[in-house]
């Protein structure tokens, strides 16, 4: 997610930005859910942070599917772009703009974008034959159509022959720049087994067509998307249009220092090219332009996997096989916006291997991680110290029985995790500190040693390490599973650093997670479970 720094930075994080010709389904919730937690990360490390997730209106699938349904394409834009902000607000995703690309903001930077580009000549008229995948609304090259068997590698169905006039961006020429890139930069395309896949295609790559015809007229007579500047006839292909959302949202005064900082871009491995080939190849193009010699190119392109159904298909609209809002709303009903989280953030597929999704696998990760471990320990703990010491932490805690070198370890670790995108690492280095905290509970046994008299002044500073323990694990924690660890801190006296994250704040997780942070006196409360087992229910 970043390199380490000694002091806060600027962090930028993106998603992609989505279709609007349905409502948003598990993917879609699962790549703004990891940029959420990068977010989440970086703002509890001090940083400045801007998280940009919306959606993609001008496809032409969205026109098509509106035409369907009896509808312009703008009032379809509308409907489901609000459905995706409703689904986004309710799990408490915390990006700071929504895209839409129907936005006047929008629209108006990338005509500037293209016009330049035009000038410059490295966009040009020229005539495009060839093949098309229509649901991936993607211009695929003959050996690739080839190789496919004429069928998209997405959902199988038949590549579409067209000819006709097009804008074509000059690609060619960066192709060597583009390597360069890439090969000064290896944590440009990560995770690194992609690296190879896309390598391969730029050494090959051609000028690609940058707009398309015969696109749907919307409610007042226009073409559904940019037109190209100075040719009405044409609209700016949906691709281009939305890539350059990073930019045009970041583009003026008060956020240009994010896209400086250098973009974080989450997606799924099914657009790489597009981000990770034909994205910094327009961005070179651009900078040389007077004006824009700021545009640098991003950071991370970050790739992740597919979520696909228990029988190996990748979850999808199309294939008509995706849990929808009422299966996500069902999960959080049964167990808690913090599960969801925790669930897809550790088990997603943010390497380059698929990850299945079922309602079983979803009740074991949540009953062994969360209830029977974090939660399970928070309470017994908790509950120890209201009942053997009075309700406040007894003693500052010592470094005595190994725990806070668990502590020091779990946060080193959790943090490089973090900073490397393996969120089920960084969990993983939390738990683990929990585990340890469990294990010495029950190789001191303070519930027993309370009853010998002569033992009873051993227990105050042994529930004051534990205790610790769990507050350093629960900061770890907190980017994933942030209410509930709100809660949990509102328990032990450390409701502070909730308030200091409230609405988009900034952490301070070098002196939140340094052992020692609980004082003598500090009050402590029992509260319910704060996972609690629940009745397996259907997701």
């Amino acid at each position: 997610m970043s390199s380490d720094r000694e002091k806060p930075g600027v962090f930028y994080v993106t998603t992609p930005i989505y279709y609007v010709n349905d409502r948003p389904h598990l993917g879609h919730v699962y790549t703004t859910l990891v940029a959420d937690v990068a977010a989440r990360f970086h703002r509890l490390r001090g940083d400045d942070v801007f998280f940009l997730t919306g959606v993609d209106e001008h496809a032409a699938k969205v026109s098509d599917r509106a035409a369907e349904n009896g509808m312009g394409p703008q009032a379809w834009a509308d409907r489901n772009a609000l459905a995706f902000r409703e689904t986004f607000d309710k799990l408490r995703l915390t990006f700071d703009d929504f895209v839409r690309t129907s936005s006047d903001r929008h629209k108006e930077r990338v005509t500037a974008y293209v016009t330049e580009l035009l000038a410059s000549g490295d966009v040009y008229e020229g005539r495009y034959e060839g093949w098309y995948d229509a649901g991936q609304e993607e211009y695929v090259p003959e050996n690739k159509a080839e190789a496919q068997g004429f069928r998209s590698e997405v959902n199988g169905k038949p590549l579409v022959k067209k000819s006709e006039t097009n804008y074509f961006f000059r690609l060619s020429a960066y192709r060597e720049r583009v390597l360069a890139h890439i090969e000064a930069h290896p944590g440009f395309v990560q995770p690194a087994a992609r690296r190879n896949e896309v390598v391969n295609r730029i050494k090959e790559a051609q000028d690609v067509p940058i707009s398309r015809t015969g696109a749907a007229l919307g409610a007042d007579g226009r073409r559904w998307g940019i037109p190209v500047p100075g040719d009405a006839e044409q609209t700016i292909y949906v691709w281009i249009d939305a890539l350059f959302n990073y930019l045009t949202y970041a583009d003026d005064e008060h956020r240009r220092r994010y896209w400086q900082a250098g973009a974080t871009h989450y997606i799924a491995k099914d657009i790489l090219w597009f981000h990770a080939a034909i994205w910094p190849a327009l961005l070179l193009a651009l900078r040389e332009r007077p004006g824009y010699g700021w545009v640098n190119l991003p950071q991370t392109v970050f790739t992740h996997s597919y979520w696909v159904s228990d029988s190996g298909e990748k979850m999808s609209k199309s294939l008509g096989n995706f849990l929808d809002p009422e299966a996500i709303d069902r999960a959080v009903e049964a167990y808690g916006i913090d599960a969801l989280r925790y669930f897809l953030a550790t088990k997603g597929p943010l390497g380059t291997t698929d990850a299945s999704f079922s309602a079983e696998l979803f009740d074991t990760v949540y009953h062994s991680d969360l209830a029977n471990t974090f939660g399970n320990s928070a309470s017994r703990v908790t509950n120890m110290l209201v009942r053997y010491c009075g309700g406040a932490v007894p003693c500052a805690a010592d470094r005595g029985g190994g725990l806070a070198e668990e502590a020091d370890r779990a946060v080193a670790a959790a943090t490089a995790a973090y900073d490397a995108g393996d969120l089920e690492g960084a969990a993983e280095a939390a738990l683990t500190l929990v585990r340890r905290v469990d294990a010495y509970v029950e190789a001191t046994q303070p519930f027993k040693m309370w009853k010998a008299e002569e033992l009873k002044a051993e227990v105050g500073p042994i529930l004051a390490r534990c205790v610790e323990a769990l507050r350093v694990a629960s900061v770890l924690l907190w980017p994933i599973t942030p209410h509930k660890v709100e809660d949990f801190w509102s328990r032990i006296g450390c409701g502070a650093q909730a308030e200091a994250l409230a609405d988009g704040g900034r952490g301070d997780l070098a002196a939140w997670a340094a052992w020692g942070g609980l004082a003598a006196g500090m009050a402590v409360q029992k509260g319910e479970a704060l996972f609690p087992r629940v009745e397996p229910a259907p997701v």
